[in-house]
């Protein structure tokens, strides 16, 4: 489905029919508003159910006293929130446990079932029961005359994907996808072979999710990361928790949360939807808490505003400060203004110019709203601002992002303890990724520091990133698709078109532990190449080895798995790398044999190629690891003028036009990323339901919807084409009027991949303009 095409076409070029994602339901769908603390025992009997169904008592249990402990044991494979600073020993939640467990699974995908099984057939399974078949066993290849995947060697393969690579006319004829569990060492040599072979073709998850992220804080303050540490969180003063649906994407700031609150912070929660964790909570670990059922409030604060209205807000924080400044001289930090930023005038009058009806209308919040959370940063000593998707996926995500810099700035909220911009990674180790060399834009620093370190020349000129690499695969133009981990199939936009730009290619390769829709959605030819788990024991020739990663406060810190690896034929991931670089550069000097027998060559390596890496081996090894610098939280500003830049861009129209509503995706609480686990989201009082969409009652009563009525689904892209999504049905909820909101990977399909942002080219996920009607 091209993203030109009319509406006749839309529904009628997708699969025959899209299969189910989640598993077959128990039951007829429910709702019913859920009311109970986030986590607590609520979160232990669904632990407890998924570890029987899984047959993981024995097992489960073990993992959960190894995860997260500081070198002796493995790093959760779920979010990327710190590992606690006082070495707890139980740093775990719900959803880490499952998804740990669904690794650990004792099921097996080996050449039997691929001979019993074609692709054909397999196309029409749901997502759960790909990935309920169990752990990958062996490297296979995809037979065109079968439709099967049928075994392959190891240096069978490797030989395949080196022969392909090197027969391309040009290396930018391949793409090199990284999802977020990529451990650093295995990160680094993946794009080593990829600027080896002489392309910054390096597309990955951040593209689709934080890139806003990124972008705005390189510009802002010279450092595309967050400035804060988890320290910082247990002394702010108050915490402002922008777009987060904690209690399923970062469940362990239920922790930060619930101190902050007993130590007296105003903790502020803005998000279209208020979720579970910004009521009250019982920590699972605290156990006098659990067993007096005492809970505690997680918010002091609730703002709902419309999708997209939250530059609206900041906007309308920062013109009350301002406003204030005048008559209370602390309203502002103006020595910090006159020593280390720079555009301050121009914001200010930005501001001044910007009339309160304006921001009301935008934001969907009263003036007063607005002041109630103004009141809040103003007189707060120290503050943070923490941010996820629900800012970062619109078409002005970066500005708004910037703009959050903007507020912290008028208050000196940088460089000093409790204070600064905390962006939240979703995925265990997609910052670990950029920092190590994932990065389709690499600065040309960088780039002459790899060249040093590792003896090589690499292409200057910009790469693709994910948008860009599915638009160049459906045209033709990239004929190699190679994925380390993830489910690209089904995490990218605009599906159909997504999966014929895979199909497009001459050879696809998922380097995976489980079999997913991105095995099934594949070139004229496939390989389905088996890796560890980070649960599991990494045995080369110098002993176990093992790995590092690095959270979204920028702590890097070893891994070490702890199980019998799934099956003898598995490698490892750095291994996976190098087989394949050294099958497609079989000339190199670079040792990659020697690499795999001790990670810490690799590491070596890192430390002279990496800024912040010095003494990898030796720091990485100390308690809890170390932090990489910031040079912003040091208020060294690493921008063209030397000083933090506040921005003066012009406020988004994101108010819907009649008719039509926003609609924001998102996972459900039985969910990690395109890894569904049940049909169920019991923190929205969802169960045996993913084919739905949440709603304001009065639009729905406006548009004669009944309550858990059947509505058809109309997204209007860009370019004037439209995609339909049929027979969903409209769950009531508390959402503001004008928005919408439903489950990825089932929604992605509204999403053209032609609607990007034009400031980080991240597909517009959150804000996709529809029309809901009753079905026909």
């Amino acid at each position: 489905m091209s993203t030109d095409q009319d509406e006749s076409i839309a529904q009628d070029d997708r699969e025959p029919h899209e299969p189910r994602v989640g598993p077959t339901p128990e039951g007829e769908p429910e709702f019913h508003p859920y009311h109970h603390p986030a986590a607590g025992w609520g979160a232990a009997k669904s632990v407890t159910n998924f570890l029987v169904r899984e047959g993981a008592l024995v097992d489960g249990p073990r993992a959960i006293m190894r995860m997260n402990h500081e070198n002796t044991g493995f790093d959760c494979p779920g979010c990327a929130w710190p590992d606690d600073t006082k070495g707890l020993h139980l740093d775990i939640c719900e959803n880490g446990i499952k998804h740990v467990t669904w690794e650990m699974t004792r099921k097996r995908v080996g050449s039997e079932f691929f001979a019993a099984h074609s692709v054909t057939e397999l196309a029409g399974w749901s997502d759960y029961d790909l990935e309920n078949e169990g752990r990958l066993t062996e490297p296979m290849v995809y037979d065109p005359e079968s439709d099967h995947y049928v075994p392959i060697s190891w240096k069978d393969a490797f030989a395949l994907v080196g022969r392909t690579l090197r027969g391309l006319a040009d290396p930018n004829q391949a793409a090199y996808y990284t999802s977020g569990r990529l451990g650093n060492e295995a990160t680094f040599l993946y794009q080593l072979m990829a600027r080896e072979l002489g392309t910054n073709n390096l597309p990955d998850c951040s593209n689709m999710c934080h890139e806003a992220s990124g972008r705005a804080l390189q510009a802002s303050l010279g450092t595309g990361k967050g400035t804060v540490d988890l320290q910082d969180w247990e002394t702010a003063d108050a915490l402002f928790i922008f777009g987060v649906n904690a209690a399923s994407n970062a469940p362990r700031m239920l922790t930060a949360l619930a101190e902050a609150y007993h130590r007296g912070a105003q903790i502020v929660h803005v998000n279209p939807l208020v979720e579970a964790a910004a009521t009250r909570t019982i920590v699972p670990h605290d156990f006098t808490d659990m067993a007096l059922f005492k809970t505690t409030r997680t918010s002091t604060l609730n703002l709902q505003p419309r999708i997209g209205g939250d530059m609206a807000l900041l906007r309308g924080m920062a013109k009350a400060i301002l406003e204030q400044s005048s008559t209370d001289p602390k309203a502002l930090d103006r020595e910090f203004i006159e020593r280390h930023t720079s555009g301050f005038e121009e914001y200010r009058a930005l501001c001044e110019a910007t009339p309160w009806e304006e921001l009301e209308r935008q934001s969907g919040l009263s003036r007063a709203d607005i002041l109630k959370a103004a009141r809040v940063y103003g007189e707060a000593d120290r503050s943070i601002v923490s941010w996820c998707l629900g800012i970062t996926q619109h078409e002005h995500g970066v500005d708004t992002v910037r703009e959050i810099v903007n507020l912290l700035l008028l208050r000196g909220n940088l460089g000093r303890e409790g204070a600064g911009p905390s962006p939240v990674r979703g995925h265990s180790n997609v910052q670990g990724n950029r920092t190590c060399g994932i990065d389709h834009r690499p600065a040309e620093e960088f780039l002459d520091r790899l060249a040093e370190a590792c003896e090589i020349d690499p292409p200057r000129a910009h790469g693709k990133d994910t948008v860009a690499s599915i638009k160049a695969m459906h045209d033709g133009e990239i004929k190699v698709f190679i994925g380390m981990g993830g489910n690209f199939a089904l995490a990218a936009p605009d599906t159909p078109y997504t999966y014929a730009a895979l199909r497009n290619c001459e050879l696809t390769v998922q380097v995976s532990t489980k079999l997913n829709r991105s095995h099934l959605v594949h070139g004229r030819q496939a390989l389905i190449l088996p890796c560890l788990g980070r649960t599991e024991k990494d045995h080369q020739r110098k002993g176990v080895q093992s790995t590092s990663v690095e959270d979204s406060m920028s702590m890097v810190h070893l891994s070490i798995g702890m199980k019998k690896p799934a099956s003898p034929h598995l490698l490892s991931e750095p291994a996976v790398v190098a087989g394949m670089a050294r099958a497609a550069l079989p000339d190199s000097a670079t040792p990659w044999e020697w690499y795999i027998e001790d990670y810490d060559r690799i590491r070596d390596t890192m430390a002279r190629a990496l800024d912040g890496f010095e003494d990898f081996n030796r720091r990485v090894r100390l308690p809890l690891g170390f932090r990489i610098k910031q040079p912003a939280r040091e208020l060294v500003f690493l921008t063209p003028s030397g000083r933090a830049e506040f921005s003066s861009a012009e406020l988004p129209d994101v108010v819907p036009a009649p008719g039509t509503l926003a609609l924001g995706t998102m996972r459900s609480h039985d969910q990690w990323n395109t890894t569904i686990y049940s049909d169920n989201d019991r923190y929205r009082g969802i169960k045996n339901l993913r084919t739905l969409v949440f709603m304001n009652r009065a639009d729905m009563r406006e548009r004669g919807i009944a309550d858990m009525g059947a509505v058809d689904i109309t997204s209007t892209a860009k370019d004037g084409s439209r995609r339909h999504l049929k027979g969903y049905l409209a769950v009531p909820y508390d959402i503001p009027r004008g928005c919408a909101a439903g489950y990825m990977p089932e929604m992605n399909v509204l999403c053209a991949l032609g609607d990007y942002s034009t400031q980080s080219d991240q597909p517009i996920m959150k804000h996709v303009k529809v029309t809901i009607a009753p079905a026909s």
